[in-house]
């Protein structure tokens, strides 16, 4: 097992147990508390690694992803060393290169490897999103064949704030939100709890943390056989128990406010919708919360989260992951995104200066060609072997 550069604790625990039939149940654990588990290279290297081989285990009937500790599942990305290297780019000839930052390619290219690798894993896969889920938590917790949300989760896709986008294929999974609510959450970074989760497709369980212990016995006593599609209905069966012995819950802000969001995002003109989200008046903290997002987020990021729904309404999830990996390195590239790591985790002053300062300011063609041009064509995109070889779009302009 490997352990971190400067701890003697391991950033990802491995284990196993003991299940009907010979069987055995793999648990993976984010173990970094200090950072609310935030993604490294180290960990996802780990996870991939270890996925794969439980995957041709026979053994093995299912798997479960948690985290350490009451307070994260985890809490996005790890961007210590990314944001290093962005100021390392930034400084050379090289800062307007693409691939002019192997770091940010090689950190982006395998975590959305291990985000697809969840999304068709074959065996029942458990993710046990307690407490914050945001970014590249919510990457490893999309998807995950069964997701379980408890009390404490709260859920996020907060790249507005730090000149990013929603990746880890949110150009993905807010497309397929009821109405307009994957728009409004991309576009002000709003925390929503597990009834909200549910209802936008994010999770699929809602538990009480406390039933972890008698959920992890539970799969130990299952009749688990070799066929991976039975063994998802027999973990089906046992969370919807759970669930439904757990009792009812109520409706979460996202839903009590279905109509109104899809009133404010209706427009097609996303100029007009920034100005319905930013002028609506509310006395709920909650909504207030997520107006003030979008004012103080990154107008590219608005921009580009807006850009990237719609060119990936009609995308396979293997095109999508290819599509944000140019724009990831674009904003690797570009100037928001350091600039807003710095103001939000580095010099934590919480006052970025974004390169623009409105909407009005942005040249779509000129962003056009930057966040979505590609370096490469379809037989050397780094990601071309996800999914089918024809899946592969036709939607990338060749630099």
């Amino acid at each position: 097992m490997q352990q971190s550069e400067d701890s003697a604790v391991p950033v990802v625990l491995f284990q196993t147990l003991d299940a009907a039939n010979g069987k055995q149940i793999a648990i993976a654990t984010l173990n970094v508390e200090k950072t609310l588990n935030a993604l490294s290279m180290e960990m996802v290297e780990l996870l991939s690694t270890q996925l794969q081989l439980w995957d041709k285990n026979p053994n093995i009937a299912a798997v479960v992803l948690q985290a350490a500790g009451d307070k994260a599942f985890c809490a996005g990305g790890d961007l210590q060393k990314l944001y290093a290297s962005m100021l390392e780019q930034h400084a050379t000839p090289q800062k307007n290169d693409l691939l002019g930052n192997l770091q940010a390619l090689k950190f982006f290219e395998q975590e959305y490897r291990l985000d697809y690798q969840i999304h068709t894993y074959r065996k029942p896969l458990l993710c046990w999103g307690h407490g914050i889920v945001m970014g590249g938590g919510i990457g490893l917790m999309a998807g995950a064949s069964h997701r379980v949300v408890t009390e404490k989760s709260r859920l996020a896709m907060p790249e507005i704030s730090i000149g990013l986008f929603p990746d880890v294929a949110g150009s993905w999974f807010l497309n397929r939100m009821p109405g307009q609510l994957g728009l409004f959450l991309g576009l002000t970074g709003a925390a929503i709890n597990a009834s909200d989760a549910k209802f936008v497709k994010l999770a699929d369980y809602q538990l009480p943390h406390a039933s972890k212990a008698a959920i992890l016995a539970g799969m130990q006593a299952q009749s688990w056989s070799e066929d991976a599609s039975a063994n998802q209905l027999l973990l089906s069966a046992l969370l919807l128990q759970a669930e439904q012995a757990s009792g009812s819950h109520e409706h979460g802000p996202l839903r009590r406010h279905f109509d109104l969001i899809n009133q404010l995002c209706a427009s097609a003109d996303l100029a007009q919708v920034v100005q319905q989200i930013t002028q609506h008046v509310s006395e709920e903290a909650w909504m207030q919360k997520a107006i003030a997002g979008l004012k103080k987020g990154s107008p590219v990021s608005a921009w580009l989260a807006h850009s990237l729904l719609q060119r990936c309404s009609h995308l396979s999830l293997a095109e999508v992951f290819r599509l944000e990996l140019v724009a990831a390195l674009a904003c690797s590239s570009a100037g928001d995104f350091a600039e807003g790591i710095r103001a939000l985790i580095i010099d934590k002053d919480q006052q970025p200066r974004w390169q623009h300062s409105s909407l009005a300011e942005i040249n779509q063609d000129q962003l056009d060609q930057r966040y979505f041009a590609t370096p490469w064509d379809a037989n050397s995109h780094p990601l071309r072997d996800l999914g089918a070889a024809q899946e592969i779009s036709s939607l990338f302009s060749p630099l």
